[in-house]
């Protein structure tokens, strides 16, 4: 039986994506920050099909600490799903929040790199695979996505980095990059706003984590011999801007 460990865990993607890979036949070490939404993927699951790491992935420490005292039958890692990130905050640079910007980098880019680092032995000697979730974002500027958005491009461009450093490994690198899903993603991004998360949203048909889940599944599932560097996916109703032209008066 392989086994997976899913960043994220509690929410979204990163909950729906561990539901999905137990389904499939896979043990899970889900992540994520509260306790309570982990014991009661554990209950709904089950102990020996899901273990629970309680932490905040921006504290190696408590990292450490948990990937170290993992049980047997689930210290051998054959694939990391980085999904753990956020984005916070709407404004244009020059009206941003710097400490905001800060935990975007630290979550998004410094946990993400530590973590992969941390496994990549025994990734390489299970000839495993890594799949990062970056975002439509690391592609596409917009308004008010600046730094989120560069947090994603250099999750897209690690994990072509990665590609070409653990070639001859047998270890496959994906980075997903999804369009529009609704998750707890934007009441996070606005502070607790379900208003403007649902106006967001409405009407638009947007994906759903569990699209997403079933995108990196099957991805995790393809034969050794593939490898998908990158894949990007929009809902239907989700398509691609037109340039800004500031004119004079």
């Amino acid at each position: 039986m392989r086994t997976a460990l899913i960043t994220g865990g509690t929410a979204g993607i990163g909950e729906a994506a561990v539901r999905a890979f137990v389904k499939a036949g896979w043990r899970v070490v889900a992540t994520g920050r509260r306790q309570e939404r982990l014991d009661a993927l554990v209950g709904e699951l089950g102990a020996d099909k899901v273990h629970p790491c309680a932490f905040d992935v921006r504290d190696a420490a408590a990292r450490d600490a948990a990937l170290d005292a993992l049980p047997e039958g689930f210290r051998d890692i054959d694939l990391l799903v980085n999904n753990a990130g956020l984005a916070l905050g709407t404004n244009p640079a020059q009206d941003s929040d710097i400490d905001d910007w800060k935990v975007m980098v630290d979550t998004n880019i410094t946990a993400l790199i530590s973590l992969t680092r941390k496994l990549l032995p025994g990734l390489i000697e299970r000839k495993g695979a890594i799949i990062n979730l970056s975002s439509v974002a690391a592609t596409y500027p917009y308004t008010g996505g600046n730094v989120y958005g560069g947090t994603k491009a250099f999750v897209r461009q690690f994990s072509l980095g990665l590609r070409s450093d653990l070639h001859g490994t047998g270890v496959r690198v994906t980075s997903i990059e999804p369009g529009m899903v609704e998750t707890e993603f934007t009441i996070v991004r606005t502070g607790g706003d379900k208003q403007a998360s649902d106006k967001l949203y409405g009407g638009a048909d947007p994906m759903t984590g569990e699209d997403i889940a079933d995108t990196i599944l099957w991805v995790a599932e393809l034969p050794p011999h593939l490898n998908i560097n990158t894949l990007e996916l929009m809902p239907v109703s989700q398509s691609f801007a037109g340039f800004q032209v500031a004119r004079k008066d």
